[in-house]
């Protein structure tokens, strides 16, 4: 695979994740006749707030993996970041499946996510102060 085809492996999985969090979230909307907001109803709650989540760190991760891709950085270095986001958005979603939703599904997910977060910036900082003093 090029590294674009890995970019874009990891795009759909994360697409796909993207919408089985909203179908979640639509799911209890329907049954609750929850039209906007979250109705008081904490179920609800953590699923709009999964997903909100997922939203919220997603695109960011996504333009770390499209500069590793473009930095020509070495497969694993993508098959890394973008495995350890995909793992880390699943387990912070399963860690707040329930309304208070305790265990180390959401902790893992959100350090997992984190770890791959800085090794993304420190290998981008890396290779552009790499490329400076070769420069």
């Amino acid at each position: 695979m090029t590294l674009f085809q890995i970019l874009g492996l990891y795009v759909a999985l994360l697409l796909i994740i993207n919408m089985v969090l909203m179908v979640r979230v639509f799911r209890i909307r329907q049954s609750k006749r929850v039209s906007l907001g979250d109705g008081d109803d904490p179920l609800l709650h953590s699923r709009i707030r999964a997903h909100a989540n997922f939203s919220e760190t997603v695109p960011i991760a996504l333009f770390g993996l499209f500069s590793l891709a473009m930095l020509g950085a070495p497969v694993w270095a993508l098959h890394l970041v973008g495995a350890g986001t995909v793992i880390g958005r699943i387990s912070h979603a399963i860690g707040m499946a329930g309304p208070h939703s305790v265990g180390k599904a959401r902790p893992f997910g959100i350090v997992l996510f984190l770890a791959t977060s800085l090794f993304t910036a420190l290998y981008i900082l890396g290779y552009l102060l790499g490329f400076w003093l070769a420069g």
